[in-house]
C-alpha cells in the first residue's frame, strides 16, 4: 500500500490485492457499504494519519477509486469540514472514527480508445496540465494518439482518442483527469456535436499547446 498526500484534503492510496488482509476482497467489495470495507478504510486512515497527517476527525468524505486489469486499485480521498452541530444525537452523520460518513464515487478505466471528458472552464483545464507535467509518474509518450479541446455549452470538452489501454502510465493519468474533469462519454456521436455547434480549441495535441502556452 502507498499512500501519497497531494493537497491538504486530498491523498492517494494505491492498493494491491497482495495488500489485502482478507483475500476475498474485491474492488465492488470494497466500494460497497459492508463491515469489512468500513475496517480496511479506517486502517488506511489511520495510517495515513500517522504517516502524512491526515486527520479526517469531525470530516465528510468522499471516496473515488479506478481498478485496473492487474487487480491494482487507486482510491482517491478528499474530506470536507462538517459544522458541528449541539444536538449529536439529531445529527444524521457521525465522524471518524465512530462510523465513516462517506460518499464513494466508482470509477472503471475505460475498455475504448475513445473518451471525452468535460472540464467547467479553461482555467481547470490548465490546472489539469499543470499538474500533468509535474506528475512524475506519469509519461504522455504514445499514451493517446490525440488529444483535442473544444469549448461548447459554457464548458470545455477533451476528446481522447487512440487511448492505448496497456501503458504504464494509464491509472496514475485517469485518477489525475478524475480530480479535474467529469467523465462525459465513450460516444463519438458527441464529438460529431462538438465539432458541428461547439469550437475547436486546440487540435490533436491539446496538452503539449496548453502546457507550452499557458502553463509557467
Amino acid at each position: 500500500m502507498k499512500i501519497e498526500k497531494i493537497a491538504e484534503n486530498k491523498i492517494r492510496i494505491v492498493l494491491k490485492q497482495e495488500d489485502l488482509k482478507d483475500p476475498s476482497l474485491d474492488f465492488h467489495t470494497i466500494m460497497s457499504n459492508t463491515v469489512e470495507s468500513h475496517g480496511l478504510f479506517l486502517e488506511i486512515l489511520n495510517r495515513a494519519k500517522k504517516e502524512c497527517g491526515f486527520d479526517t476527525e469531525g470530516h465528510k468524505l468522499l471516496i473515488e477509486a479506478f481498478s485496473s486489469q492487474d487487480e491494482v486499485i487507486v482510491f482517491t480521498i478528499t474530506k470536507y469540514k462538517v459544522e458541528k452541530i449541539v444536538n449529536s444525537a439529531s445529527s444524521t452523520h457521525s465522524t471518524y472514527p465512530k462510523r465513516l460518513a462517506v460518499k464513494r464515487k466508482i470509477n472503471h478505466l475505460p475498455q475504448t480508445d475513445f473518451s471525452i471528458y468535460r472540464f467547467s472552464d479553461f482555467e481547470q483545464f490548465c490546472l489539469f496540465c499543470a499538474s500533468l507535467k509535474r506528475h512524475r509518474k506519469i509519461s504522455m509518450r504514445g499514451l493517446v494518439h490525440s488529444s483535442s479541446l473544444y469549448a461548447y455549452n459554457g464548458k470545455f470538452f477533451l476528446v481522447l482518442k487512440g487511448i492505448q489501454a496497456q501503458h504504464k502510465s494509464l491509472l496514475p493519468f485517469y485518477s489525475l483527469l478524475s480530480e479535474f474533469s467529469a467523465f462525459c462519454t465513450h460516444a463519438t456521436d458527441f464529438e460529431s456535436r462538438l465539432k458541428e455547434y461547439g469550437t475547436c480549441v486546440m487540435k490533436k495535441n491539446a496538452f503539449a499547446t496548453t502546457i507550452k502556452f499557458f502553463v509557467h
